[in-house]
């Protein structure tokens, strides 16, 4: 390793990322501003566009984004969306849902808020789309790293910030059936046409063991957008074959009300399919040698944990932390670990709570869940709960880091 130049300077750091969603550009941006030499490599041909919709929420959210110089465009791209409301069979609303429940401060489509951080990387970070890791060897000198297509490069470090079903995690700590767990639940998304003419609002509907969601959350006439969540048994199938993935869906939601078989039937044609468990990773530590884990390859939550928020927030203590130790990755990594293990757990446990919400397993239970949505959505009580949602993505103490 090249000899560092100064207290915080990383300009002798190379490091490289895999996984150019949210985390990884998140980590680029904060080290190339840092001076280090950022590599990320993504398996897709290129960035990914689309997805569902993430939001901020709180002053630790807003203080990372604004650090990071990306406050103003979140907003200026945000969806504005509105209220969501749970409706019986026939569309008649039974509770509604106010926006800053749903939404958070500010929503933006995961995408765009992909698109924002690579605009502002590109020139500074190197970008290889269409190839991953197929090795990882620490020594010494450095980790020695072979590609599926690339020649074989030393780095630093390496940082996974792959996902839930983190390449980089399997190859430096072991299969993933280690540490992921499952939650009794499915979720799947893709675009819908807007035939319920929604402005930036939502409608979700309840049957036992299932649900079907439709929103519109950009005001586009045209399309929308679905979320299916059913109760299920742990599955096996080929997260590669998505014509089996919407057998899976068409079987159990076959005979379902509401909105339903017009889902169903757009479902045949959509080619942006989003499926997978409802899970949570839990690893029993984030580093490893030259190897950190990064967002939901060390912390995951399919939803409802505010995974993007914590990823964006590990992004900012991992490179802090690098920059306050110059470079020196034992100690970084280690305060990296102390810093947000606690604080990516507590967003985690409120995750849990996904599926039952939308699919409550009984009747009884989707009365009860209607009735207490009713109640904390009402006046008096509307600022208690967001206050409530808001807690664990505040409950972080951030150190002051080199700009």
């Amino acid at each position: 390793m090249t000899q560092k130049t100064n207290a915080h300077d990383l300009s002798h750091l190379t490091v490289l990322v895999s996984g150019a969603s949210i985390a990884g550009p998140a980590l680029a941006l904060n080290l190339a501003r840092l001076g280090a030499r950022v590599t990320v490599v993504e398996k897709a041909a290129e960035l990914r566009g689309g997805g569902f919709a993430v939001d901020f929420r709180g002053h630790v959210h807003r203080s990372v984004l604004t650090a990071m110089g990306i406050w103003d465009e979140i907003h200026a791209r945000q969806t504005h969306m509105g209220r969501q409301a749970v409706v019986d069979a026939d569309g008649t609303p039974r509770v509604d849902l106010p926006a800053e429940m749903m939404s958070g401060d500010v929503e933006i489509f995961r995408g765009d808020l992909a698109q924002i951080m690579y605009e502002r990387t590109k020139d500074s970070v190197e970008y290889v789309f269409g190839d991953s890791i197929t090795s990882l060897t620490d020594t010494s000198q450095g980790m020695d790293v072979t590609f599926e297509r690339g020649a074989p490069r030393r780095f630093d470090l390496v940082v996974g910030a792959d996902g839930l079903h983190s390449n980089t995690r399997r190859l430096a700590f072991g299969d993933e059936s280690r540490y992921l767990r499952f939650f009794d639940h499915y979720v799947c998304g893709f675009e819908i046409p807007n035939h319920l003419g929604l402005d930036r609002t939502g409608r979700v509907y309840s049957e036992p063991g299932r649900a079907v969601a439709i929103g519109n959350y950009d005001g586009d006439p045209e399309r929308a957008g679905a979320l299916l969540v059913f109760r299920s048994e742990q599955l096996t199938y080929d997260r590669r074959d998505v014509t089996a993935q919407k057998q899976i869906l068409m079987d159990r939601f076959a005979g379902m009300g509401w909105e339903a078989p017009t889902v169903l039937k757009a479902l045949e044609q959509a080619d942006d399919l989003y499926f997978d468990a409802i899970a949570q990773i839990h690893v029993d530590r984030l580093t490893k040698g030259r190897v950190a884990l990064l967002g939901d390859a060390g912390y995951g939550a399919t939803m409802g944990g505010m995974g993007t928020g914590v990823a964006i927030v590990g992004a900012h203590v991992l490179a802090g932390e690098l920059a306050l130790a110059g470079g020196d990755f034992g100690t970084a990594f280690a305060e990296y670990e102390t810093r947000i293990r606690d604080f990516a757990k507590g967003c985690q446990k409120i995750s849990g709570n996904a599926g039952p919400f939308f699919a409550p397993p009984t009747e009884r239970r989707i009365r009860s869940r209607d009735r207490m949505y009713r109640v904390l959505s009402s006046r008096p009580l509307a600022r208690f709960f967001k206050k409530l949602t808001e807690k664990a993505a505040t409950d972080i103490k951030l150190r002051d880091y080199p700009a």
